[in-house]
């Protein structure tokens, strides 16, 4: 079997240690996304009242960016970037998309090779499960988009216990589960019903041929739930969301636990990526999750909204514990990911492929500067090695976060040529950037009210003209 030869540098004291490490080809590769995780609520970023042993030992074993983000600060555009391997932003991806299965413009567009995709055409088998939120619509569905096993929900979000196809459209938290195309109930707790699922993906998966696994975890995001039985293990916290919330934290720390467990059984530990990531910051104020020393929440481009737990685990291909401090970015995941694969690399696509940084084959960051951008350019930021600056309704602040993480100085006045360079970079990066291509899901139920109450009063006074 071909392999692909790295070598890992280690530094020990003042000793250099060179490993020559042999990555397999083509391994399998799995990515865990959690859902609004707080950047503090991991033991691996301190965390002191949430036990996450098995993720942190996914930390000791492979390799903690301390320095990684997400391509946006809230759930849809990032994972739209992850699938695009991409910035969302250059087809103009900038908003989370409203649930509505009738609207074929409503999703990730058609004309966006997925990650899936090119995993197939690279030979790899694929499955998802969990939350998609990239379009409810027939031609947004995974299955559709390059995935041979779907098991989850199409929405944003999902009642942990109920499935209840009564009710009221909306967002539908309690629409009928997915089961590759088909509707299904939901007997059990969400998060691990959905990792029985991933389970049941791997087992029925042909041990000859490398498989994708993307498992995208509702959890810890709204509505907070979680068996009462967990629930009663964080007694010792006084305030309720939080003691709810730490639950589903550690359920889903046991459920990783699970699928970490079926890897080793399968002898598949050295031969398999495991990435694990959130798809932003922690909101503080609706689940009563903590981003740690961050500024900001889910929704900002400060630090707290961004700024996210991120790891890499290959045994024999990346070192252990090691902490990895350059910049990285969540479509670094997925360009990683296809490199492994011996994927076509498209020049559209954009990310870096991490392992090669790790492992001391290539010299200086994997990026010259990393960039974010929010509908209507509200929000704005760039980070170039440790100066950030962000722009908030139109006011610039800058930050070192080498000596300020939690963006608590404004350095603008004192280096108006920093200010100035990161606009630029900005300006650069943003020109190549597309208008949002649909409205974000508030306004566009407002705009349907505004629809079915025009077409309630036209009918009235139909009937009004009749009667006369």
């Amino acid at each position: 079997m071909k392999t692909i030869n790295y070598t890992c540098f280690l530094l020990f004291g003042l000793t250099t240690l060179t490993v020559a490490v042999q990555a397999v080809e083509r391994p399998n590769v799995v990515i865990i996304l959690a859902d609004d995780l707080g950047y503090g609520d991991v033991g691996f970023n301190g965390a002191a009242d949430i036990p996450t042993p098995n993720l942190d030992a996914l930390a000791k074993d492979g390799v903690r960016f301390a320095n990684g983000y997400s391509s946006h600060p809230f759930c849809s555009p990032m994972r739209a970037g992850l699938m695009s391997c991409r910035y969302q932003h250059r087809f103009g991806y900038v908003t989370n998309v409203a649930f509505d299965p009738h609207n074929t413009r409503l999703g990730l567009p058609t004309s966006q090779t997925t990650l899936a995709e090119r995993m197939r055409q690279a030979g790899y088998q694929t499955g998802m499960v969990g939350k998609w939120h990239l379009g409810a619509a027939a031609p947004f569905h995974p299955l559709k988009r390059g995935f041979d096993f779907f098991y989850g929900f199409l929405g944003g979000g999902h009642d942990y216990f109920i499935v209840d196809t009564t009710a009221q459209l909306s967002e539908n938290y309690k629409a009928a589960l997915d089961n590759n195309g088909q509707p299904a109930g939901l007997d059990g707790y969400l998060t691990e019903v959905l990792t029985d699922q991933a389970l049941r993906f791997m087992g029925q998966a042909d041990k000859m041929k490398p498989y994708f696994l993307y498992v995208a975890y509702n959890a810890p995001h709204g509505p907070l739930q979680a068996p009462d039985e967990i629930i009663a293990r964080f007694d010792s916290i006084a305030d309720p969301k939080r003691r709810t919330y730490a639950a589903m934290v550690a359920s889903m720390d046991e459920q990783i636990g699970r699928l970490l467990s079926e890897i080793d059984a399968r002898g598949e530990r050295e031969s398999t990526l495991v990435v694990f990531l959130s798809d932003n910051g922690g909101p503080e104020n609706a689940n009563a999750s903590d981003n740690g020393p961050l500024r900001g929440q889910k929704g900002d481009v400060y630090e707290g909204g961004i700024h996210v737990p991120f790891l890499m685990r290959m045994p024999g291909t990346l070192p252990a514990g090691k902490v990895f401090d350059s910049p990285v970015i969540s479509i670094d995941a997925a360009r990683t990911a296809l490199e492994l694969a011996g994927a076509e690399i498209s020049p559209e696509l954009e990310g870096v492929n991490l392992i090669p940084h790790v492992c001391g084959e290539s010299s200086g960051p994997p990026h010259a500067a990393l960039f974010w951008r929010m509908e209507r350019d509200q929000k704005t930021a760039v980070r170039r090695g440790d100066d950030k600056l962000c722009v908030v309704d139109g006011n610039a602040e800058l930050f070192n976060l080498k000596n300020d993480l939690g963006e608590a100085s404004d350095l603008t006045s004192g280096k108006p040529e920093v200010v100035a360079e990161l606009q630029q970079l900005f300006e650069d990066w943003n020109i190549h950037n597309q208008p949002a291509i649909f409205p974000g899901f508030r306004e566009y139920h407002e705009l349907l009210k505004e629809f079915h109450q025009r077409v309630q009063d036209n009918s009235q006074e139909a009937d009004a003209e009749k009667k006369t």
